[in-house]
């Protein structure tokens, strides 16, 4: 299978996850990282991305955001 980079917009149309949960996620570790492509450019690896939302799909829930995990 050809490898391919995926830029912000499409990991979040594929996830489902906003800008900052992205980046929330990444700093924790819970998500994969981004690579920088040039100065100004950075994507994910597709086969990283696949992967995180199959082990989502195997946990059964999705993985809640630091402010959703809060109590109110």
């Amino acid at each position: 299978m050809e490898k391919k980079f995926l830029r912000r917009r499409q990991v979040q149309a594929i996830t489902g996850l906003p800008t900052s949960s992205l980046y929330e996620l990444m700093a924790k570790g819970k998500f994969p990282k981004n690579f920088r492509l040039s100065v100004h450019r950075v994507a994910w690896d597709s086969e990283a991305i696949t992967a995180w939302q199959n082990e989502r799909l195997a946990a059964g829930r999705p993985l809640p955001t630091e402010r959703e995990a809060q109590p109110a």
